[in-house]
């Protein structure tokens, strides 16, 4: 028993989180989710990394992230610029090239996900060996809190689609809701952003998806149902930008459909 315990305390004290944060014109919030990163990996004690991939921001947001380097040292903040938007999905194959973590950590930069939830995440993936541990809005004290009109006319646009597909789907909760019916993923939260990977588990499922955009995120948990990962799952506040606009735009509407529909058709 007491060589199980050491073991496990053997193998904690290697592990290593890279934390992939994908940026684009995300000047004003980069400084503070940088701070509370360090803030509550300093405070659990586990080693980490945070490795920004810039697209190209128009708005400065690389000289930002070149400061906060300077600030919390090279061996922290790794910086993996990129020329322009080049999609989620070869950002987070760009950062894991550079990854010196066993787990990758993925989570939006524009304040949407809070750090203080980081070590919930670990302590679950400990305790149950997880492959996957995935930030969740719709179970136990999990929310969304702070969508403006225009992210709810979105919603309200999206079920008016599902509503065309099929009356009973439009009185849901939109996206995860349909995918929950037609995929049976097994997890609650399918086109959340936060989540906690094995690296070698992030690997093999990048590797297979093929979706870009809203969809990618859902397609992840679909791959991983089919390989039999173990998914756990954290409930989590999620809250709007506070500086800049939504990325999420009226066209992903058609782009979530067709991707949901093409999932359906080949899983």
């Amino acid at each position: 028993m007491a060589s199980r315990k050491t073991s496990q305390r053997n193998r904690e004290d290697v592990d290593k989180y890279s934390v992939l944060l994908p940026t684009y014109n995300e000047r004003e919030n980069l400084p503070l989710i940088v701070w509370l990163l360090v803030k509550y990996f300093g405070e659990s004690g586990h080693n980490y990394e945070i490795i920004v991939i810039d697209d190209g921001s128009p708005d400065g947001t690389l000289e930002v992230a070149e400061q906060l380097q300077k600030i919390y040292g090279e061996d922290k903040i790794l910086l993996r610029p990129r020329a322009k938007k080049l999609g989620l999905g070869t950002a987070y194959i760009h950062g894991m090239k550079h990854a010196t973590g066993n787990f990758i950590i993925i989570m939006d930069a524009d304040l949407s996900h809070h750090p203080k939830f980081i070590p919930e995440f670990i302590e679950l993936q400990k305790e149950g060996d997880y492959d996957l541990v995935s930030g969740t809005r719709y179970r136990g004290n999990g929310g969304v809190y702070g969508w403006d009109l225009r992210r709810k006319i979105i919603r309200l646009r999206l079920n008016v689609c599902l509503l065309h597909l099929s009356p009973s789907l439009a009185h849901s909760r939109g996206a995860n809701f349909v995918t929950q019916v037609l995929l049976r993923p097994g997890a609650s939260d399918l086109t959340g952003s936060f989540r906690l990977y094995k690296k070698k588990v992030l690997e093999s499922l990048v590797e297979r998806c093929v979706s870009k955009g809203y969809v990618f995120q859902m397609e992840m948990i679909v791959r991983a149902r089919q390989l039999n990962y173990t998914i756990g799952e954290v409930p989590i506040s999620f809250v709007d930008r506070v500086y800049g606009e939504s990325k999420l735009g009226g066209n992903e509407i058609v782009s979530f459909l067709k991707g949901l529909l093409t999932l359906f058709a080949t899983t």
